[in-house]
């Protein structure tokens, strides 16, 4: 039993009295992954020495969503290397620059999953340069973030695994508008052959560029063309698509919201920023003696 002046909070079993330290390491790690990583770093790994074992874990960093906290780049360099090279998952958004991304793709081999969204700060070469070190890249994404034609091929080459590619355009154009451009869905065609998932969330392309996609991406069961104003989904191209493609999302389909809950805080003002405690001042782990599972 957890003496009186633990300041662990105690758990009840078979009406025994017990300490959060002592639950089996998995449910201690499934408990910790749900939280926020500022959440685990803070506080959760100062809790006491078992807690600070399962936070140094490098399976507990298989998964990264970062966003912008008013940290310093050291401070996310050390989230990157918690992991060790496992990382599998990023998510990142409102945060982020070349020389951050090029430190994921050097020590992040392994990662099958990116996502960015509204980074302004990461470049178009400094994406394909990071690609280009993540050949067991599986799944794209790309908020509010534009690439050429060009640096398409090049991701397809860079990334033969990739399955899923999802693409929301910065600007939304208006039906009518008149301006069809293909170059991003022919470089995908020419290049991303294995594609099971594509979203051209409000892209220029024209029936000329459904139908390349169509040709060369064979694997492709989902298509989300939301806001795709520059060809008629009609007639031959409408059933090539449906006889195809087992989900398929049209131009006027209800656009929804693809962005999720971030786009809520996109305009947050400074005045409305959460508190962000000052985890640059000193080092994020100290060394193991300074904790006790009664501290």
């Amino acid at each position: 039993m957890a003496s009186s002046s633990s300041s662990l909070i105690p758990v009840m079993k078979d009406r025994e009295c017990r300490s959060w330290s002592e639950l089996p390491y998995e449910l201690t790690s499934s408990i910790l992954r749900r939280l926020d990583y500022t959440d685990i770093l803070v506080n959760a790994q100062r809790v006491c020495t078992s807690w600070r074992r399962v936070c140094k874990d490098p399976a507990m960093w298989r998964k990264i969503d970062m966003h912008n906290r008013g940290l310093d780049l050291g401070y996310h360099r050390h989230i990157l290397d918690l992991s060790q090279g496992g990382l599998v998952e990023l998510d990142m958004w409102y945060i982020g620059s070349d020389s951050l991304l090029d430190y994921i793709a050097d020590r992040s081999s392994n990662l099958r999953s990116l996502k960015l969204d509204l980074i302004s700060m990461i470049t178009t070469d400094g994406l394909t340069e990071a690609l280009g070190k993540l050949p067991l890249l599986e799944e794209l994404e790309l908020s509010r973030y534009t690439l050429s034609g060009d640096s398409l091929r090049v991701v397809g080459q860079s990334c033969p695994k990739l399955k899923t590619l999802k693409l929301h355009s910065l600007k939304i154009r208006p039906p009518g508008y008149g301006y069809g451009y293909d170059d991003d869905a022919l470089a995908i065609s020419e290049t991303l052959h294995g594609l099971r998932f594509l979203l051209l969330f409000g892209n220029c392309l024209t029936k000329v560029g459904l139908n390349a996609i169509l040709d060369n991406c064979p694997d492709l069961e989902h298509l989300d063309l939301r806001l795709c104003f520059n060809f008629k989904l009609v007639g031959d191209l409408e059933k090539r698509c449906s006889e195809r493609i087992k989900v398929l999302r049209r131009p006027f389909d209800s656009p929804e919201c693809p962005y999720d809950e971030r786009e809520i805080h996109a305009d947050i003002s400074d005045d409305e920023v959460p508190f962000v405690p000052d985890v640059n001042s000193y080092d994020i782990f100290e060394s193991d003696s300074d904790y006790s599972d009664s501290d």
